[in-house]
């Protein structure tokens, strides 16, 4: 500060023809002592400090200071209703920056809102979702760290415990505070603690060897060098946090090397009796044998005090100078063209002391540093956040060194606020991978997040996501519903497409029943050839041979339909194996109908008189055939007019997979189709039934009678298997019927016959086709 005075009052482009002038009180970082000091300021000049003669304003223009946030609450709260100024290098309460409370408050030092959200941004970018807290129990560290927690829940971190300590504590509550880090289960921790609080808590971490922990600091102690480098420095290994950035200050070793003692500045003679360990003679002194002789050299010192390498609070002390000065300077009116001269700049009359014109001042102020560094106050008396990011690493001689490993800039964009160097970072493990410290492992892709009663939202369990469902990012706290087209895999990481389902002719079941479709027709086709080869004897003639073969035909065409249920279902497959089914079988049925009407009709015809034959002849049995059937294919034109079957992709009945199957569209065109073969069905066996005794040797209604009761109780049975049939086996139900009852048909005509004609040809004669059956 006083480097930056002397350097103002050699220049003439600040401030020309004044000199500013300071006092200097030590307030012993107490509250009371700051109090009393700011009081004193404003009270007045009190006696002169010098034989200068000169004009003083009546209270001091400005207060710099001070280093911690509580005593410059107290010295704003003071000194605020006077409006004067106070410019603080280092308090970086958030709490300062509310201009109702503190309103002549500024600072060259970031807010700690900016530094808390910085810091959070810092240990979410690591992973770091489970950490500690402590923190100073003043305003400088319980409204930073209260900022944090803030920030951290934004970020999605949980605080497992927040601990305040004081350098005025027992003892015993330092130590409960370590007990509680030794006990934790995080293993980061972020210390809001002032540089003179910190140092009480790592002695006793030092002593019980307590290791491992990785260090996140604020600016107040991570730039400490006292601190780096203390007995307890094996405990901070690769701390890391951010920090005031430094700066160069030009002329200030050189000045801090030349001081001369014998100066008025009563603090020059504290400071050459500290570093060289004398005392200058005094009346009180003056049998002290080491005796400071005035000539001793500060070029030959290497300490802190010489050391201008990290120039960080003194970079924010000398522009809060500087703030000030250009401040003063534009309220006294220095400048040319207010004072209408010509020649060397000059300024008004500096007893007009008006010093809330000064903080007007300061709010407007813009200045360019010797560095380079543009200084400006926002509204709230703030400046730009910035900051470095400071890593503790191990040095070629065993000390700390700071390395600028990162930079904090608040005024970019959200995503660019963070940036960092391509510099390694040294962790407080010792190795390369960056520290682990999460309550719960991260949830893998296929599970989702399940918070555990009672405790944090980061301490979780991870449930993997139900059948359908999918999450494809760590961490997920939710499953997401695969679209109806998609299933889930297995580590139900990614929705893939759901298995298709038909019966296909690949499939055991699909050869299966192609194989007994194809046998059946086989089969009918050498019972065909058959009866083509004995188409002239008694049995095949006295059946009704035309309605045999067309009977064998249909059935043929029955067998045949049944392919049409195999494969996938396509537009056309799907109204062809409904309506080639419908018809056939009513074809078939027809048939038998016709052949046990005509033997109804023949037995009737053999009574006297009866002449019932001549209306149900031949001509007569083929037309009710044809008007059967055309009957069924009426049925089904409108079915497939109205609405026709279609290809549909059923999701709802198996979850994990696609049925491919035919809609039948018209629910009333496929039941009135089924339930006109079953009509015709239940009247043949009825006109069968009647029939049954009649006294022929080779009655053909009894064979036809049991193949309908085959036939109505496979279709009576299809219904609920139909129904209630999944997938793929709904299909292989139908085709199940109607092979069934195709040879059920087959087997009870055809194969008595075909027993006879080949087996028992002596039986195939006229006389044994109109022999009577014994009645005994």
């Amino acid at each position: 500060m006083v480097f930056a005075i002397e350097e103002i009052n050699n220049r003439n482009d600040i401030l020309p023809g004044v000199k500013l002038g300071y006092k200097i009180y030590d307030s012993c970082g107490s509250i009371e002592m700051t109090t009393r000091a700011s009081l004193s300021l404003v009270n007045g000049n009190g006696e002169k400090t010098s034989v200068t003669s000169c004009s003083k304003p009546d209270t001091v223009q400005a207060i710099i200071g001070q280093t911690s946030s509580s005593p410059s609450i107290a010295i704003s709260a003071t000194v605020g209703p006077l409006h004067i100024p106070v410019v603080s290098h280092f308090a970086t309460c958030a709490c300062l920056s509310d201009k109702k409370k503190y309103p002549s408050f500024f600072r060259t030092v970031p807010s700690d809102y900016y530094q808390s959200r910085a810091l959070a941004k810092l240990v979410r970018y690591f992973g770091w979702t489970w950490v500690g807290a402590l923190c100073s129990d003043n305003d400088y560290g319980n409204s930073g760290i209260n900022e944090f927690i803030i920030a951290a829940k934004e970020e999605g971190i949980c605080v497992e415990y927040s601990k305040a300590i004081f350098r005025t504590d027992p003892r015993e509550k330092i130590l409960k505070v370590v007990e509680i880090i030794k006990a934790s289960t995080s293993k980061v921790i972020v210390a809001f603690v002032s540089y003179s609080d910190i140092g009480f808590l790592f002695k006793e971490m030092a002593l019980q060897n307590l290791t491992g922990f990785q260090w996140i600091g604020s600016e107040s102690w991570i730039s400490d060098m006292n601190t780096a480098n203390a007995e307890w420095q094996h405990v901070l290994k690769g701390s890391m946090g951010f920090a005031i950035p430094k700066a160069e200050i030009t002329g200030l070793r050189e000045f801090l090397t030349k001081l001369n003692p014998a100066s008025d500045v009563a603090i020059y003679k504290e400071l050459w009796e500290t570093i060289f360990d004398c005392k200058f003679p005094t009346q009180d002194n003056a049998e002290i044998k080491h005796m400071c002789m005035g000539n001793e050299s500060l070029d030959q010192v290497q300490n802190h005090y010489t050391d201008v390498s990290e120039l960080r609070l003194a970079h924010n002390v000398y522009k809060a100078v500087y703030a000030v000065a250009y401040a003063l300077h534009k309220r006294y009116n220095c400048s040319r063209e207010d004072s209408g001269q010509e020649g060397p700049i000059a300024c008004a009359s500096m007893m007009d002391n008006k010093p809330w014109q000064v903080v007007n001042e300061l709010k407007k102020l813009h200045f360019t540093t010797t560095s380079g560094e543009n200084v400006y106050f926002d509204e709230n008396g703030d400046p730009a956040a910035r900051y470095e990011l400071l890593n503790w690493q191990q040095g070629k001689d065993g000390k700390i060194v700071f390395v600028k490993v990162g930079f904090y800039d608040a005024s970019l964009q959200t995503d660019r606020q963070l940036s960092f160097n391509n510099i390694s970072i040294a962790w407080t493990h010792n190795k390369p991978q960056v520290p682990v410290s999460v309550c719960s492992p991260s949830c893998p892709p296929g599970t989702r997040k399940a918070v555990q009663k009672g405790r944090p939202i980061c301490c979780f369990d991870c449930i993997p996501c139900a059948d359908g469902e999918i999450s494809n990012i760590t961490d997920s706290i939710t499953c997401i519903m695969c679209p109806p087209d998609l299933w889930s895999n297995d580590k139900k990481d990614n929705c893939v497409l759901k298995l298709v389902e038909f019966l296909s002719f690949e499939e055991i079941m699909g050869i299966v029943l192609v194989s007994f479709s194809l046998l059946g027709v086989l089969f009918t086709t050498c019972i065909a050839v058959i009866f083509f080869k004995h188409k002239d004897t008694p049995i095949v003639r006295a059946n009704n041979s035309e309605l045999s073969f067309l009977l064998l035909f249909s059935l043929n065409l029955c067998f045949l339909c049944s392919l049409t249920f195999i494969g996938q279902p396509s537009e056309w497959s799907c109204m062809l194996r409904h309506t080639a089914f419908g018809i056939t079988f009513v074809l078939c049925i027809s048939c038998v109908l016709g052949k046990t009407v005509v033997v109804l009709m023949a037995f009737r015809a053999t009574r006297p008189g009866s002449n019932v034959m001549k209306w149900f002849g031949p001509l007569q049995q083929r037309l009710s055939v044809l008007a059967f059937t055309l009957v069924q294919v009426i049925i089904c034109a409108l079915w497939l007019t109205i609405s026709p079957p279609f290809p549909y992709k059923n999701v709802n009945y198996y979850k994990e997979k696609i049925i491919l199957e035919c809609n039948v569209g018209s629910a009333i065109g496929f039941w009135a189709v089924l339930g006109y073969i079953g009509l015709l069905a239940l009247l043949c066996f009825i006109f069968a039934f009647l029939a049954r005794k009649l006294p022929d040797n080779f009655n053909e209604a009894k064979f036809i009678t049991f193949s309908m009761l085959i036939f109505c109780a496979v279709w009576i049975t299809f219904i609920p298997a139909y129904v209630s049939s999944p997938g793929k086996f709904t299909v292989a139900v139908e085709i199940f019927a109607i092979l069934a009852s195709s040879f059920g048909l087959l087997i009870c005509i055809f194969v008595p016959k075909c027993y006879i004609i080949i087996l028992k040809p002596e039986k195939n004669t006229k006389k044994q086709m109109m022999g009577k059956v014994s009645t005994q």
